[in-house]
């Protein structure tokens, strides 16, 4: 059965096809932001796309790469394109290309003003080979994604480390050097854990803490903006938990996730 939207802009996905897969109009803000085929020797074979829909299907399905659907390409192409593009900034690159492209879909300047900054910690599998520890606080085992968010809730910067690491710590790796690409960052949002001299010592701008108010659930003036990106990112089951040997795999995947949420809001409302 074909899925239509076309008062959206979306394109018609054809029957057999996967929900992860990327529409025409998607594809058309992911492609020309991928590498050309080399010069010379053997011509390229792969159709890019289905390199792209196989990740996306990993993504969001949580499955092993040994359990891709034969409709993609064999699972050691899709691995190579994969650890390529991770090793050549392809994946930040196209992340950084949608990025400003949502900022200019919602009329924002291309540089925030603000941010928030916030960490999840969430538990390994049995085949993460480097910075694993143990977060105390929340009693997991596993690693920390430590997140920058503008206003909007798409991600500025991401860093993966230990769970070990305390959260004063973490936000020296998170925030070192990130106005050289923000330059117009004014301030920063954050909780009670990022109070103190040493967030001051390394925050680039003032950092703004946002204490609790009540007990109980209450949602948190500004703060809230981050946790929902994490709640977008863990929509995917791959990210539900963190099963990757290496933290660049980890992060990688928490790029990709913005660029599959971001490509379907922009070809979903914007005209081109």
């Amino acid at each position: 059965m074909a899925w239509t939207a076309a008062t959206r802009g979306d394109y018609v996905r054809a029957s057999g096809t996967y929900a992860s897969d990327v529409t025409d109009r998607e594809w058309a803000l992911i492609a020309p932001q991928l590498p050309a085929a080399r010069q010379g020797g053997r011509p390229r074979s792969t159709c890019l796309r289905r390199v792209v829909n196989a990740v996306f299907y990993l993504l969001q399905t949580g499955c092993q790469w040994r359990m891709l659907p034969r409709d993609f390409p064999p699972r050691s192409t899709v691995y190579g394109y994969f650890r390529a593009w991770i090793e050549a900034g392809v994946w930040a690159h196209v992340h950084d290309v949608l990025y400003r492209r949502s900022r200019e879909l919602e009329g924002r300047e291309e540089s925030p003003t603000a941010a928030i900054i916030d960490s999840q910690s969430v538990r390994t599998g049995a085949e993460a080979r480097e910075m694993v520890g143990y977060d105390a606080g929340k009693r997991i085992k596993g690693r920390k994604r430590h997140l920058v968010t503008d206003t909007l809730g798409l991600v500025l910067r991401i860093e993966i480390h230990s769970a070990g690491v305390q959260d004063r710590d973490g936000a020296a790796l998170v925030l070192d050097r990130i106005t050289r690409r923000f330059p117009f960052l004014e301030r920063f949002f954050a909780d009670a854990g990022y109070q103190g001299p040493r967030v001051a010592e390394v925050a680039p701008r003032p950092v703004e803490i946002v204490k609790r108010t009540e007990a109980g659930f209450v949602v948190q003036p500004k703060r809230w903006v981050v946790e929902r990106t994490f709640a977008w990112a863990c929509i995917n089951r791959r990210l539900a938990r963190d099963v990757e040997r290496a933290v660049a795999t980890a992060q990688a995947f928490f790029q990709i996730a913005m660029i599959k949420l971001m490509s379907r809001r922009i070809a979903r409302y914007w005209h081109f």
